[in-house]
């Protein structure tokens, strides 16, 4: 009689994992997935987006290990023409913050919404003359207008880094 009761208990354990797989609801919609996002500004405004992408393999890599998110090289994005890209200014001095270098986080122009937006961004390096004198620039015509008044240098190496955004202001993915 206690083998048959056991049977039963063994038959039951078994086949109940089985029944409640069977009655859980499939997932729909499309898969999801987990990127970091980093913090930074437009139009002085904190947005966030994240990096898929770069053109040079050095700027990859030091992304790949700020974010602890494989950042691919992708070196023809350096040939995608200046029609198709915005910019992203990222402080190579100044403030400390959470930007790639250390310093204030990146200024991006174009958001999603604008004419010009695009998630491929040309990388503007800014550099404060007196890093003494720095303070948070959140927009691209702050930056123009210290570029102008002396304050700050922009140079363009040349790296394109595929940053869509994934929240602005007025939306989100």
């Amino acid at each position: 009689m206690k083998r048959y009761h056991f049977s039963r208990f063994l038959i039951l354990v078994m086949v109940c994992p089985i029944l409640l797989a069977a009655c859980a609801p499939a997932q729909s919609g499309p898969a999801m997935a987990e990127l970091p996002a980093g913090k930074a500004y437009a139009d002085g405004k904190e947005i966030y987006f994240v990096h898929t992408e770069a053109s040079d393999a050095d700027v990859a890599s030091l992304l790949t290990t700020m974010m602890d998110s494989p950042v691919l090289e992708v070196p023809g994005l350096a040939e995608v023409p200046d029609t198709a890209l915005a910019n992203v200014y990222v402080f190579d001095n100044g403030l400390s913050g959470m930007g790639p270098l250390g310093f204030q986080a990146d200024v991006f122009d174009n958001p999603p919404g604008s004419d010009g937006y695009s998630p491929l961004r040309k990388l503007s390096i800014v550099t404060w003359v007196d890093p003494a004198k720095a303070r948070e620039l959140k927009s691209v015509a702050d930056i123009l207008q210290a570029e102008q008044a002396g304050e700050v240098t922009i140079a363009q190496p040349g790296v394109v880094i595929n940053m869509p955004f994934v929240v602005w202001d007025g939306g989100k993915r």
